[in-house]
C-alpha cells in the first residue's frame, strides 16, 4: 500500500491503497500489499509569535523573530534527538501553524509520541501532530458514453439528473477538486478555471518544482519500493481528472460523457502526487480554494462554494484538517468528503469523520452498499460509486488519460470507489447553490439529506438515503432556513380520495402497488398561484404505472401515461385566489407488484 505521504485518493485500484489503513482493503489484501503507516513531518501550532508587541514595533523586530525561531529549532531538535532524528523547519501553513521535517520517515506512532512530547515541553505550543499522509481511491478502465452513465439516469438507482437540469445546470458556481490535479481533456478543459499546485515537496510533486499556479497532473506513477518497501510499481491514476469529469465534463458537445453540473467550473487543487499527499498541503488547499489567505500565494480569483475531497486516511480527525474545514465553511464553502473504501466504520476514516463535512458512502448498480464502502452513523448520504465485482461497466464512467506514466491521449474509463460517489454529491451541491446562492453549508447538507430517496436495496449505515438531484434542487429552490421533510412512505389504505395520504410539504414518497388492483391517492393543499408538479418513477424499468391529478371535486385535471421505463410527469396550477386541494393518484398498468417488485417513488413539489 502506498504510504509515504499520508492522504490518498479514495478509489479501489491496484495502484494505491489508503495510507493510514483507509483505502481499498480488499483489493490490496488480495495482492498481499501491507499498509505502511509513517510520515516524516510534524505540524506545530504555537499560541503566539513569541515576540512582544513592543519588540514588533522596534527596529530589531526581525532579530527578535529570528531569535524565537532559533529557540524553537533548539527545542524541536532536542525532542527529535530522543528518536535519534534531526528536525528542521520546513514552512508555515495557511492556518498559522508550522511544518517541521524529520530526517527520514518514522512510524506514525513514533511521530505522534514525538508530537505529544513537543507540546508537553513547550507551553507555547497550542497543538502538535503528525503531518499524516493520505491517498486516493478508484478502479479499472473501459469506455462508453451517456447510455452507460447509469448513475445519472432517471431510474431507481440513478440520481434523476435530467429533471434537475430543468431548474439548474450549476452556472456561476465553482467546485474545487482537491486531488491529483487535472489533465486538459477535450471533454473537460473548457470547464476548468484557475486552480493551484499546492504540493511543496518536489519529490511528491513529480513536476520539477514546488507550489505554483499550474495544477495540471504530470502523473503519479511509482517504481517498485519507491513509496514503501515491498510495494509494487504503479501506473499513473489521473484520479483528479476522473473526479472532475463527473462533476463538470463538457455536456451536449456530441461526444464523451456528461457532467452533473455542466455549467459549473472546476477549480483544480493539486495536493496528491507520488505516494499521496500531506495533510498540511491539503489543509492549505481547502483554505485557498474557498477564498482564504495562504502565505506566499496570490489571492484566489475563483473562490469555490463546493470542495470535493475524494481522499482520506485512517484515524481520528486531526486538528489541522478540522481547522481548515472550519475555515472553508466560514466562507460559505460546502465540504464534501469520501467515506472511504475499507468496508469499516467511517469513524475510523479521516477527514470523513471530521465535523461539518458531508460524508458520502457508495452504492453499486443494484442500489446496495458497495462491498468496499465505509459506513456508520457519521455517513450523511449515499451516491453511485460503482461495484465492478460483477463487471467493469458497473463502475462510474468519466474522463481520464491513457498514459501509464506521463500524460498520453484523452480517454474515458470506469472507476469504482467512494471517490466516485463523492463528486456526484458535489455536482448536485453545485446545482443547488446555483439555484439558490444564499444557501449556507449547513442548509445544503440538510437539504441533500432530507431530499434523499429511500434505499431500494440493503445499504445499512449509508446515511439518510440515495442522492436525488432533482429533489435536492427543488428542495433548494423551495428551501432555506427550514428544509422540507425527508421523503416519507405511503401508508395504506389510501385507495380513495377520502383516505388519501396528506402531503404537507414538498417530498419524495416511497410507495408500493401491492397488486394490479391497488391504487394510491395523495392529498396536497396548494396555495393560490402555486403549481403542483408530480413525477412518478417505477422501481423496475419493466413496470408501467400511470399518474393522474384531480381537483377537490374529483375531476381529472392532468395525467401522464408513458410506457414502462419512463418517468411520468403531470402538473396543475392553482389559478384561484385561495388555497385549493388537489390529489395525485398512482395506478397500475402492467409489470411488477408487491413489496419487492411494486415499488415506486412519487416526487411532489410546488
Amino acid at each position: 500500500m502506498k504510504q509515504s505521504n499520508q492522504w490518498a485518493p479514495l478509489f479501489s485500484h491496484s495502484r494505491v491503497a489508503l495510507a493510514l489503513g483507509l483505502a481499498i482493503g480488499t483489493a490490496f489484501a488480495a495482492q498481499g500489499v501491507k499498509p505502511i503507516i509513517d510520515t516524516d513531518r510534524i505540524i506545530v501550532k504555537y499560541r503566539d509569535s513569541g515576540v512582544t508587541a513592543a519588540q514588533m514595533a522596534s527596529p530589531s523586530a526581525a532579530t527578535a523573530m529570528a531569535t524565537v525561531q532559533s529557540e524553537r529549532q533548539s527545542r524541536m531538535q532536542a525532542a527529535g534527538s530522543r528518536l535519534g532524528a534531526s528536525v528542521k523547519f520546513l514552512r508555515g501553513t495557511g492556518l498559522g501553524a508550522q511544518v517541521w521535517k524529520l530526517d527520514r520517515r518514522r512510524s506514525l506512532n513514533d511521530v505522534a509520541a514525538l508530537a505529544k512530547q513537543i507540546a508537553k515541553d513547550d507551553p507555547n505550543v497550542e497543538y502538535a501532530e503528525p503531518d499524516r499522509i493520505m491517498h486516493a481511491m478508484a478502479a479499472a478502465p473501459n469506455d462508453s458514453r451517456w447510455a452507460d452513465m447509469w448513475a445519472l439516469q432517471t431510474s431507481s438507482v440513478g440520481i434523476n439528473l435530467l429533471q434537475a437540469w430543468d431548474n439548474s445546470t450549476g452556472a456561476g458556481v465553482n467546485v474545487a477538486v482537491i486531488d491529483t490535479g487535472y489533465r486538459p481533456h477535450a471533454d473537460l478543459a473548457a470547464n476548468v478555471v484557475g486552480g493551484y499546485d499546492m504540493i511543496a515537496d518536489t519529490a511528491v510533486a513529480n513536476d520539477g518544482n514546488g507550489r505554483d499556479s499550474d495544477a495540471k497532473d504530470p502523473g503519479d506513477y511509482t517504481a517498485a519500493n519507491e513509496c514503501a518497501q515491498g510495494e509494487p510499481s504503479s501506473s499513473s491514476s489521473w484520479h483528479g481528472t476522473h473526479v472532475a469529469g463527473t462533476i463538470a465534463a463538457v455536456t451536449n458537445n456530441g461526444t464523451g460523457v456528461a457532467g452533473i453540473a455542466p455549467n459549473a467550473k472546476i477549480v483544480p487543487m493539486r495536493v496528491l502526487g507520488k505516494c499521496g499527499g500531506y495533510t498540511s498541503d491539503i489543509a492549505d488547499a481547502m483554505i485557498w480554494a474557498s477564498g482564504g489567505t495562504v502565505s506566499g500565494l496570490p489571492a484566489n480569483p475563483n473562490p469555490a462554494r463546493v470542495l470535493n475531497l475524494s481522499l482520506g486516511g485512517g484515524g481520528a480527525c486531526d486538528t489541522t484538517s478540522q481547522n481548515a474545514i472550519n475555515s472553508a465553511r466560514s466562507r460559505g464553502a460546502v465540504v464534501i468528503v469520501a467515506a472511504g473504501n475499507e468496508n469499516q466504520n467511517v469513524s475510523n476514516s479521516s477527514p470523513a469523520n471530521c465535523s461539518g463535512v458531508v460524508a458520502v458512502a457508495a452504492y453499486g448498480k443494484t442500489g446496495a452498499r458497495a462491498y468496499y464502502s465505509n459506513y456508520g452513523t457519521l455517513v450523511d448520504i449515499a451516491a453511485p460509486g460503482g461495484d465492478q465485482s460483477s463487471g467493469n461497466a458497473n463502475g462510474i464512467l468519466s474522463t481520464l488519460n491513457s498514459g501509464s506514466t506521463t500524460p498520453g491521449s484523452d480517454s474515458y474509463a470506469y472507476f469504482q470507489g467512494t471517490s466516485m460517489a463523492t463528486p456526484h454529491v458535489a455536482g448536485v451541491a453545485a446545482l443547488m447553490i446555483a439555484a439558490k446562492p444564499s444557501l449556507t453549508p449547513d442548509q445544503v447538507e440538510s437539504l441533500l439529506k432530507s431530499s434523499a430517496r429511500p434505499f431500494v436495496a440493503t445499504c445499512s449505515g449509508c446515511g439518510t438515503g440515495m442522492l436525488d438531484a432533482n429533489a435536492a434542487v427543488l428542495a433548494a429552490i423551495g428551501g432555506g432556513t427550514t428544509p422540507p421533510p425527508t421523503g416519507s412512505t405511503e401508508t395504506e389504505s389510501n385507495n380513495t380520495r377520502a383516505t388519501a395520504n396528506t402531503v404537507s410539504a414538498p417530498a419524495t414518497i416511497a410507495g408500493t402497488l401491492a397488486s394490479s388492483t391497488d391504487t394510491d391517492y395523495f392529498k396536497v393543499t396548494l396555495a393560490a398561484g402555486k403549481t403542483l408538479t408530480a413525477k412518478l418513477t417505477a422501481g423496475l424499468s419493466s413496470a408501467d404505472y400511470d399518474l393522474y391529478l384531480y381537483n377537490s371535486a374529483g375531476t381529472q385535471v392532468a395525467k401522464s401515461e408513458l410506457s414502462a421505463g419512463q418517468t411520468d410527469t403531470a402538473s396543475v396550477k392553482n389559478n384561484g385566489t385561495t388555497s385549493a386541494v388537489y390529489y395525485a393518484r398512482v395506478i397500475y398498468y402492467s409489470g411488477g407488484t408487491g413489496s419487492t417488485n411494486g415499488k415506486y417513488s412519487l416526487n411532489l413539489a410546488w
